[in-house]
């Protein structure tokens, strides 16, 4: 499978969901509004913290909530790795403040323009949405006090240069902070193959010690799991079953 195959599918699938706003999450198929806040409730999302960002930027396509264990203070830049309809994006707007500001990344031109209206229509003004890949971001060197990212990494085909990209625009002291889906052992091999596992952040995920030792490698200091679970879906296959972690994991630079 060619990285850039790999892209072309995920872009197709996030294009779907930025437009239709039909799928609550990577693994499964539902498609109501109240299964979509469920979903979200269930990965980490406050019905506080929900109430206080735009309706649009929730698609529920996350494993976890970044931002709840990122402890961003006033005055800060944050930025997001495929941020979607931004709803990370607009949680951590709330927290650093107008003296504060966040980016969000992705590769999705329909996910940049939906969450790009959003914030035009909700009246943000530190926010700004940018297109562009997560293995080479469109920010410069050393202009961000913390990264985040929520179940996004494993859909790179690259994550070493991911990770390094997120050592290069971060401030010497600053912090990562990721939720992402990790592996407890092999896939099977048909799943690994399969453009729809991969756009469903199943097939591109890493062994859980390979993920750490990854970001390690791009130059991080101090890697740790801050809290994991295992990741369960109605719809996934029943041969992934204990094989799926959530993790959320913090590092230095």
């Amino acid at each position: 499978m060619k990285n850039q195959e790999i892209k072309k599918a995920v872009k197709k699938r996030y294009a779907q969901h930025a437009q239709e706003n039909t799928s609550c999450c990577p693994t499964c198929s539902c498609s109501e509004k109240n299964d979509i806040t469920k979903h979200t409730k269930a990965i980490g999302y406050s019905q506080n913290e929900l109430k206080s960002i735009p309706e649009s930027a929730v698609l529920g396509l996350g494993c976890g909530n970044p931002t709840a264990l990122a402890e961003l203070k006033k005055g800060e830049i944050v930025l997001d790795l495929g941020s979607g309809a931004g709803i990370d994006v607009f949680l951590a707007a709330n927290k650093v403040g107008e003296s504060g500001r966040v980016i969000g990344i992705d590769m999705t031109e329909e996910m940049i323009q939906r969450a790009k209206k959003t914030a035009k229509d909700n009246g943000y003004k530190n926010v700004e949405f940018r297109l562009g890949e997560i293995e080479d971001l469109p920010v410069q060197d050393n202009t961000v006090d913390v990264v985040i990212s929520n179940c996004v990494i494993n859909l790179s085909p690259d994550k070493l240069q991911t990770f390094k990209e997120a050592f290069r625009v971060l401030k010497p002291g600053g912090r990562l902070l990721v939720s992402d889906l990790v592996t407890e052992g092999i896939l099977p091999e048909d799943i690994k193959k399969s453009f729809d596992a991969w756009s469903g952040c199943i097939a591109g995920a890493l062994q859980k010690n390979e993920y750490l030792d990854t970001i390690q490698n791009a130059g991080f200091r101090n890697v740790q799991i801050v809290s994991q679970n295992c990741y369960i879906e109605k719809e996934m296959d029943s041969r992934l079953t204990g094989k799926i972690t959530s993790i959320k994991v913090r590092a230095i630079k």
